[in-house]
C-alpha cells in the first residue's frame, strides 16, 4: 500500500531520470536491455522511459543503441546557472589556480560520489579529464573524505558500506576500519589528502567549505603531480592557499 505522504511522488519521472543517469554509469550508448539491467527496471518499463526521452529530445537512437542527445546538457546547465554558490566560487578558484599553477575544484556530495560543480584548470592540467560535472567516488577522493568526515560518524560508515569502494590504484584504501580512522584524522586536521589513490602520480588536498551556520556544504581542492609537490609541500604551500580561498568565499555564504 502506498503511504499517504507518497501521493505526490511521480514514479515515471524517477524512472526517466534513472535512465539518464544510467548513461553516465555506462559511459556510452545503451541498449534497452542494458538500461533495464543498470536501473533495475523491467525491460518494458525501460523501453517506455527511453522512448519518452527520445520523443522529448533527450535521447537519440539508431534503432538498437540509444545515446544521450545534446539537449540533456540543459539539465546540468540549469544547475550551474541557478546555483549562486557555483557562480560565486568560480573567480576564487581561478585566482587560487593562477597563484599556485595547479588545478582547483569545488565539489558537493551526491550520495556515494562527489560532483565537481566548479573547476579551474591550468595549462599543465593533469590527464585525468576532470571537468564540470565530473564525479569521483567519495571514499578515495580528498573532497569526498572531507565531506564524509563532516557527517555524523554512523551515517558516514553506512555510506561507506554502501559504496563499491573500487581499488583504483595499488594505493587506494578500501577497508572500512582504515577509512573510518582516516575520516577521524580528517576531522582532527581540518583537511584531507588523497595520495595517488585515484590516479598514479597525482595527489590532491581538500578543505571543507562551511556556511554561516558552520555546516559543511562543499569541499575545495587542489590537485598536483607527485613530481611537483611532495606531501609536505602540499601541506606547506597549497593548504594555506585553500584556506585563504575558503576565507574569501566564506564572506559570500
Amino acid at each position: 500500500m502506498t503511504a499517504p505522504l507518497d501521493k505526490d511522488y511521480v514514479a515515471g519521472l524517477e524512472k526517466g531520470l534513472a535512465i539518464i543517469e544510467a548513461f553516465g554509469l555506462r559511459h556510452g550508448p545503451l541498449t534497452l536491455s542494458e538500461a533495464a539491467e543498470i536501473t533495475g527496471h523491467s525491460r518494458a518499463s525501460a523501453r517506455r522511459s527511453m522512448l519518452t526521452l527520445q520523443k522529448l529530445g533527450y535521447v537519440e537512437s539508431d534503432g538498437r543503441y540509444f545515446r544521450l542527445a545534446p539537449r540533456t546538457l540543459r539539465l546540468g546547465y540549469a544547475y550551474v546557472t541557478s546555483s549562486s554558490l557555483s557562480k560565486q566560487v568560480q573567480p576564487i578558484l581561478e585566482s587560487v589556480s593562477e597563484r599556485t599553477q595547479e588545478s582547483s575544484s569545488f565539489a558537493v556530495q551526491d550520495n556515494t560520489d562527489v560532483v565537481f560543480v566548479a573547476r579551474a584548470a591550468t595549462r599543465r592540467s593533469l590527464s585525468n579529464g576532470l571537468g564540470l560535472g565530473s564525479r569521483l567516488p567519495a571514499h578515495c577522493a580528498a573532497t569526498g573524505r572531507v565531506l564524509l568526515a563532516a557527517l555524523p560518524r554512523q551515517e558516514a560508515e553506512l555510506l561507506l558500506n554502501r559504496m563499491h569502494r573500487q581499488k583504483l590504484t595499488p594505493h587506494t584504501r578500501t577497508e572500512i576500519p582504515a577509512l573510518m580512522a582516516l575520516l577521524d584524522e580528517v576531522s582532527a586536521l581540518g583537511y584531507a589528502i588523497s595520495n595517488e589513490e585515484i590516479e598514479l602520480g597525482v595527489r590532491s588536498i581538500a578543505v571543507p567549505v562551511r556556511d554561516n551556520t558552520g555546516k559543511t556544504v562543499a569541499a575545495m581542492s587542489l590537485v598536483a603531480s607527485t613530481s611537483r609537490h611532495s606531501l609536505d609541500s602540499m601541506i606547506v604551500n597549497l593548504l594555506p592557499e585553500l584556506g585563504s580561498a575558503r576565507q574569501r568565499l566564506g564572506t559570500l555564504l
